[in-house]
């Protein structure tokens, strides 16, 4: 999957969060978009997955050497991100099983190997509702990494984590990130410490 930007402004009523982004992002590599909070880091994320339309420029996607429509781009990408919701009232297995209605799980992963790897033991069956904000992180991660799509897509992937957390996002990054595009929003160096490229919002604010 490549997206390529062109001359790429976002604005909200009358004030730039950032214009004149020209960049291509580049099947099977790795970024970090970079900014203090509320820089618009998460805002270019949502253009660069198409559920955000861009102010100025144009934003072309690409798979395979063919153009994806921006209405489709959603079936090419896993997405984690504060916020998203996950469905309250399923359990861990209802909410697993909902998820892959629409996504197909990597290769050598199914269900039992997905919530091995959660390392959330007897929670199978526990409502999400009951979950703690750390335990829903790693739900939200867990879907995203084991998905089997050419876009991973993470926003400040470690949000609610302790250390042992962090180590095991650092693992599943290892074992999954690899040979997809791959593109973390954070200002966290733990978090895109392994990203090759990185692009600092603060370059591109009018």
């Amino acid at each position: 999957m490549t997206i390529t930007l062109n001359n790429i402004g976002r604005r909200f009523n009358r004030d730039w969060i950032f214009r004149g982004i020209d960049y291509t992002f580049n099947s099977g590599q790795t970024y970090a978009i970079l900014g203090p909070n509320g820089s618009g880091k998460s805002t270019l994320l949502q253009v660069l997955n198409a559920s955000l339309s861009p102010s100025a420029g144009a934003i072309d996607f690409t798979f395979q050497e063919k153009p994806v429509a921006t209405d489709q781009v959603f079936n090419h990408l896993s997405l984690a991100a504060p916020y998203l919701e996950l469905i309250e009232e399923f359990t861990l297995s209802e909410m697993v099983d909902f998820h892959f209605k629409f996504k197909k799980y990597k290769d050598g992963i199914g269900k039992a190997e997905l919530i091995a790897l959660l390392n959330l033991p007897k929670s199978e069956n526990k409502l999400i509702r009951y979950f703690s904000s750390g335990m829903k992180q790693r739900l939200k991660l867990i879907l995203a990494f084991c998905a089997d799509t050419p876009m991973l897509m993470l926003d400040e992937p470690t949000s609610n984590l302790d250390t042992q957390g962090v180590d095991w996002y650092l693992s599943l990054v290892q074992r999954f990130a690899t040979g997809r595009l791959t593109i973390v929003c954070s200002n966290q160096e733990h978090e895109y410490g392994f990203c090759d490229q990185r692009l600092s919002i603060s370059d591109y604010k009018s």
